[in-house]
């Protein structure tokens, strides 16, 4: 008779944060930062007249090859979008749960902004354009998606600290608070010298890349 007194059992689904499409989605976070830098970086060295003393990464979309880095604008934000969805789950219900993901996929769709509105020539790049840079309407739209961009990954930065503190890894908490420090810090002296703008963004890249592949890892072993 005990059968006929139980209350009736229903399976209770997973949440999609243990589940492997939450780490696959946030994966594409954590190779997003390499996966531009390196196309970057090789395309700066691949083209002659390219300085990295004096010219941004951004302005690789202009020329013949430009369209090079355009592509590697828009794959970008796909990853970092697709990481800012695997992130939702991971930290659904937890702390920085709402704002870390929603500052990411900001971060993200800066780089689609960047693929359509390109950087203005200047500082001999490409070929032939003068030292002088023009500001330009999609030169300005280029320059306030980006500022926008790397604005927002600050801010997630300090968000992301509240999970990994709570996951009790606090010295990534501590270094996911110092690294806005030092991305705005290389964002000042750009005006003395691009290659700390390139520095500051980059460690920017290849830090987020470190705090999700923490959260994903952690995530693995819950």
């Amino acid at each position: 008779m005990t059968h006929m007194l139980s209350a009736p059992q229903h399976a209770i689904p997973v949440a999609p944060a243990s589940g492997p499409v939450a780490r696959r989605a946030l994966a594409g976070g954590v190779v997003a930062g390499p996966l531009f830098l390196l196309t970057g970086v090789a395309q700066g060295f691949a083209r002659d007249e390219f300085g990295f003393t004096r010219n941004a990464i951004s302005q690789l979309a202009l020329g013949k090859a430009g369209w090079i880095q355009t592509v590697n604008f828009l794959l970008t934000g796909t990853l970092l979008i697709a990481g800012a969805a695997g992130l939702r789950r991971v930290l659904r219900g937890g702390a920085g749960g709402t704002w870390g993901p929603v500052l990411v996929g900001v971060f993200g769709a800066s780089f689609w902004a960047a693929a359509l509105f390109p950087a203005d020539a200047g500082a001999g790049f490409p070929e032939g354009s003068p030292d002088a840079t023009a500001m330009s309407g999609h030169g300005a739209v280029h320059m306030a998606a980006g500022m926008a961009g790397y604005l927002a990954l600050c801010a997630a930065f300090v968000v992301l600290a509240r999970p990994l503190a709570a996951r009790d890894h606090r010295r990534w908490a501590r270094a996911s608070r110092l690294v806005p420090v030092v991305v705005l810090a290389g964002f000042m002296a750009s005006a003395a010298s691009v290659l700390a703008f390139t520095a500051g963004a980059g460690l920017g890249l290849l830090g987020l890349t470190a705090v999700m592949a923490r959260l994903a890892t952690a995530q693995a072993n819950h």
